[in-house]
């Protein structure tokens, strides 16, 4: 039975641990970011007033709606505002989940077409594109580093700004390197060996792995990655064997029946 790590943070693995292990591979979670709350009650008010503020808030990742829900959770308000007027913008349909577990309803959502050749920012502006105009106003939810600055692609603010818009940003979560045991390594090697198939859906996880592991003969590694940036960087650090995954859990497995 093939091994496939599956590298995600803890709040995100579940669902890809039960596909993949439903599609006959042995599954494993080994996350490599850890991610915690930033924001606390004296930022509430303020964090309300600038998506009140806003006519489209871009939500980067499932779990930037997981933790903004969770800072707001007594101030229904903001769903509210989605529903009323402003748009949810993001990138995938796991995101998309979470905004609608919210309470946001679907018709004020945009996302990329599933068919879409990569689900990224670039998918994403194809489809929003016509809302910008001169003083709209988008507010980004992301995640920050380990050094608290707000991580994340400039893109899509940029093309937001060639076209006059206004674009504010603010962290709802941190997200830093899971620190690896020395058995963890020594594991990670067996791995390695066992040519066990690596999956990354974050350049992140592909930085904290090989930074941890500097004596691992990553050319010999194989792994999937979610999309071109990462693979780049993965064969940067010395991979050779990445395989990139169209959109969606069956084209995972495909990818990694391909590999195995």
């Amino acid at each position: 039975m093939t091994q496939v790590l599956v590298t995600r943070p803890e709040q995100d693995a579940a669902s890809w641990i039960s596909a993949l292990q439903n599609a006959g591979f042995e599954a494993i979670q080994f996350p490599l970011l850890d991610l915690k709350p930033v924001l606390g009650e004296q930022d509430v008010d303020s964090v309300l007033a600038q998506i009140q503020n806003s006519q489209a808030v871009m939500f980067v990742s499932a779990n930037a709606v997981r933790f903004m829900a969770q800072a707001l959770q007594a101030r229904p308000q903001w769903v509210t505002h989605f529903n009323q007027s402003a748009r949810a913008w993001c990138t995938g349909p796991g995101t998309a989940a979470a905004l609608l577990s919210c309470g946001i309803s679907e018709n004020q959502i945009d996302q990329p077409d599933l068919d879409a050749k990569q689900l990224d920012s670039e998918a994403l502006w194809q489809v929003v594109q016509r809302q910008v105009g001169p003083h709209f106003k988008a507010l980004f939810i992301r995640g920050a580093d380990e050094t608290g600055a707000i991580a994340g692609r400039d893109w899509l603010a940029n093309q937001l700004e060639s076209c006059g818009a206004q674009v504010e940003a603010l962290a709802a979560y941190q997200r830093q390197a899971s620190i690896l045991s020395a058995t963890q390594i020594q594991q990670v090697q067996r791995w390695v060996d066992q040519k066990a198939i690596w999956i990354f859906s974050s350049s992140a996880c592909v930085q904290a792995l090989v930074a941890q592991c500097p004596d691992v003969p990553w050319s010999s590694a194989k792994a999937v990655v979610t999309h071109p940036r990462i693979a780049a960087l993965a064969q940067q650090l010395g991979w050779r064997n990445v395989s990139i995954a169209p959109p969606g859990m069956k084209a995972m497995q495909a990818s990694i029946k391909s590999m195995a």
